[in-house]
């Protein structure tokens, strides 16, 4: 118990589903490959476009196929934007709002890993559909996303999911020029151009706390470019970005790796190792090494000291934490089943048929996690950015779910704690408040300014997938997002 008091004291502590966003390297989740990675390779299917149909800088787009989306008179596409500056083509899938099309926000939505297709949270989490339990059919969605927003999946970076061509992405902001690209080329379609003056979000999970805060304010990529359009130093079309949303994300390594220390001890299922394990981890933590690691790479390390970092701290603290538990959802061994895989269904010649896609990798691109570390990227941190954006007055929600061990919310909210941005003081003088549904305690939020912070009960890493007690599955998921992209703060109902 001692361990666990200077734990608490210390770092004032209050990073994945059936398709591994974290796939494992070498022997453990997210680790580093001991040589470069081969890429994934190109499969052609037999679909409604050939690989020879690409035309750079244009969509290819099949319209109202019937997969998934069953609600009358609601329109989906799928396809593919073509982008100009690789022989790339990046996936997506779109669907539009169920209720006030016309007039509702647009939202894209990625998945983490990287190399972690965004079909799985189109049929696991937030789509219009679910996946059944024997991976072969699929059910509507009461609580998806579109019911409020018009809902764009994209499969990014190229080699991820149905995206497919050259694989030369290694960094979060490689990756945000490649999506900002497709972006322009899919709001320049006359099928899809009414949507570029909507209100605008992204969203996203896992290493979406890396992707979502370098997609909005790195590099140009959203917030500087669209000042260099208004300046006429840039053309294109201006994304009105407004909400930037991440669940269960890993954004800095610093401040959240502590967070599996505690988090192992004590979160609110049950002890995920003993104590004898957890002091180990602790010495490989403070005793020089992976803090110290993190901030040498912190501190203008090249790449080859950032992955061994990673490397270091994957080994010897994430891996060795979780027992026979499962890393996206605590209360259950080591594999949980759910939510369902994909590959089959998505796979199949009864869908691919239809929606046009053309790549047959899994849902999950291990090569491209592999790539990813040999940068360094997962431990470079992305707080900035995020206090960036936050302080540009993009209204922003960070949420995560309790059961979730990979992505943990206790290293989540010691991360929250670091930001410095125009409502960190405001947030720190806020007590936790009961989230409820219908009356139906779901869980605890702070707001501060344009802040938001949502811990969701009884949810593993994909919070959107879950139930807790009488709060049916996706309800609270559902009820943030509407408040959020209506330009509310969190309460409760």
């Amino acid at each position: 118990m001692l361990l666990r008091s200077v734990l608490v004291a210390i770092f004032a502590l209050p990073a994945l589903i059936s398709g591994n966003q974290f796939p494992i390297a070498n022997g453990a989740i997210g680790g580093v490959p001991s040589e470069s990675p081969d890429a994934c390779n190109f499969k052609s299917q037999k679909g409604t476009f050939s690989n020879d149909d690409s035309t750079p800088g244009q969509l290819r787009v099949v319209e109202n196929s019937g997969v998934c989306e069953t609600s009358p008179d609601v329109y989906q596409a799928s396809g593919y934007g073509d982008l100009t500056s690789a022989d790339k083509s990046i996936w997506f899938w779109f669907f539009a709002a169920r209720n006030d099309p016309d007039t509702a926000p647009l939202i894209t939505w990625f998945n983490g890993g990287p190399g972690s297709s965004s079909m799985l949270g189109l049929f696991q989490e937030l789509g219009p559909c679910r996946i059944n339990n024997d991976s072969t059919e699929v059910y509507l969605n009461p609580r998806s996303w579109n019911e409020v927003a018009n809902v764009l999946f994209i499969d990014q970076p190229a080699g991820t999911g149905f995206s497919y061509g050259i694989e030369n992405v290694d960094t979060s902001e490689q990756a945000a020029v490649d999506v900002w690209e497709f972006l322009q080329i899919w709001f320049a379609d006359s099928r899809f151009d009414k949507y570029a003056s909507r209100d605008f979000g992204i969203w996203t999970e896992s290493y979406g706390g890396h992707f979502g805060p370098t997609f909005a304010a790195d590099c140009g990529y959203f917030l500087e470019q669209n000042a260099a359009i208004e300046s006429g130093t840039v053309e294109g079309v201006t994304i009105n970005l407004k909400v930037l949303g991440i669940g269960n994300g890993i954004t800095d390594a610093l401040s959240q790796y502590p967070g599996y220390l505690e988090y192992a001890l004590s979160n609110p299922y049950h002890p995920l190792v003993n104590l004898s394990v957890v002091e180990a981890a602790y010495t490989a933590w403070s005793e020089g090494g992976c803090r110290d690691q993190i901030i040498e790479c912190s501190n203008g390390g090249d790449d080859s000291v950032c992955s061994a970092a990673q490397n270091v701290c994957q080994y010897q603290i994430l891996y060795n934490l979780y027992g026979i538990w499962d890393v996206y959802y605590v209360p259950t061994d080591d594999p949980d089943p759910y939510p369902p895989a994909l590959d089959s269904y998505l796979n199949s010649q009864a869908v691919t048929s239809k929606i046009g896609s053309q790549n047959t990798c899994a849902q999950s691109n291990e090569d491209m996690v592999n790539q990813f570390a040999l940068t360094g990227d997962y431990i470079r941190s992305k707080r900035s950015y995020h206090e960036t954006v936050t302080n540009a007055g993009v209204r922003t929600v960070l949420y995560d779910g309790d059961a979730d061990f990979i992505c943990n919310y206790m290293g989540f909210e010691a991360m929250i704690d670091t930001l410095d941005t125009l409502f960190s003081s405001l947030y720190a003088e806020q007590d936790f408040a009961n989230y409820t549904v219908d009356g139906e305690l779901a869980g605890l939020y702070k707001n501060a300014g344009t802040f938001s912070y949502l811990r969701v009960y009884g949810a593993g890493h994909e919070v959107p997938a879950y139930m807790w007690r009488d709060v049916p599955r996706g309800a609270a998921a559902l009820q943030m997002f509407t408040q959020i992209m209506s330009d509310q703060p969190l309460s409760g109902t």
